[in-house]
């Protein structure tokens, strides 16, 4: 394992200089002192973060599609009072290694190897994922052998519909799976590559910052201009099937281990009828926080909610 140890991140590193008004309290979450590093997994560099004091309980978060670590950084920080907190990027996505293939197998191992790099199987208290989206698919299938290794998994806003919305949806968005991979576009400068950043589903963004925050650390400068961090390949891996999409409510009711949701109650991928649908699935054991007037990038528009909420689930699990 590599690893590089800043005490205080540099402000101005972390924050892209056309970056809209932050608060003070952004500025003050992405300059607690983290460790960042590399943990070796089949093959692959994958790239962390690391807060907090190793000697408390452990927490693990993980990222959505074509998304980064850096998602939770800011949201890190506030959890990192009480626990020891980890938060890496899946391979292919931000700045880890990319793969030849990413299997469902793969990303279940990255999960099991970094949490056992970074010592959060070291403590008596088993560590809790905390995944958002893409990384509550991957949590899911970890979690189907690796159970017993974690004290539970708290999945945020992963698509969950009914299955005739689930097919209303396929037959109205594009599928995340195609043919051959097309290389990423290379663009001439950066204004021009953060111009064509969206978030996916599209939705407003009430820390403008935030925003700007996810675009640039989503880029890298590559031969002829700027272009995105996550390997075009990555789409071809197993997730966003409809097939798998129909089960799915079944399939987190009937995961081994804890588990809770959370969710943006104006999300248009899981909602308060999501909530109802899991319950009838057999879920009725799962506990469901739905954030007000949130949507489905909790951190983006409701960020102090969304740490709120975590903080309660947590608190209440390891006080059992």
């Amino acid at each position: 394992m590599k690893t590089v140890v800043t005490a205080i991140p540099d402000l101005e590193r972390e924050l892209p200089a056309d970056t809209a008004d932050a608060p003070e309290w952004l500025k003050d979450a992405l300059q607690v002192p983290r460790e960042e590093g590399w943990v070796a997994s089949g093959g692959a560099n994958i790239h962390y973060f690391r807060w907090g004091n190793p000697e408390n309980p452990g927490l693990l978060l993980m990222h959505g599609f074509l998304a980064h670590s850096r998602c939770f950084a800011f949201i890190a920080p506030f959890l990192a009072e009480h626990y020891h907190v980890v938060a890496f990027d899946f391979s292919g996505m931000g700045d880890s290694d990319p793969r030849d293939h990413y299997t469902d197998a793969v990303r279940a191992a990255e999960v099991e190897d970094v949490a056992r790099a970074t010592g959060l199987f070291d403590h008596a208290i088993k560590p809790i994922v905390i995944a958002h989206s893409y990384g509550g698919h991957v949590a899911i299938t970890a979690m189907q052998d690796q159970h017993a290794l974690f004290g539970g998994v708290i999945i945020c806003d992963l698509m969950l519909l009914r299955p005739e919305r689930v097919k209303a949806f396929f037959e109205a968005e594009k599928p995340l799976r195609g043919g051959e991979p097309r290389p990423n576009r290379i663009y001439p400068d950066y204004e021009t590559a953060r111009g064509r950043f969206v978030l996916t589903p599209p939705q407003p963004v009430t820390v403008p910052a935030l925003f700007d925050y996810m675009a640039y650390h989503s880029l890298k400068r590559a031969e002829g201009g700027w272009s995105w961090k996550f390997d075009a390949g990555v789409f071809q891996g197993e997730f966003g099937q409809q097939e798998g999409m129909l089960r799915l409510g079944h399939v987190i009711a009937e995961t081994p281990g804890r588990k809770a949701i959370v969710y943006g109650q104006d999300s248009v991928l899981f909602d308060d009828d999501s909530a109802d649908y899991l319950r009838e699935c057999g879920g009725t054991d799962i506990p469901t926080i739905g954030i007000p007037g949130a949507r489905h990038h909790l951190m983006l528009d409701e960020p102090i909610a969304f740490v709120s909420a975590l903080r309660a689930v947590v608190t209440q699990w390891l006080a059992q």
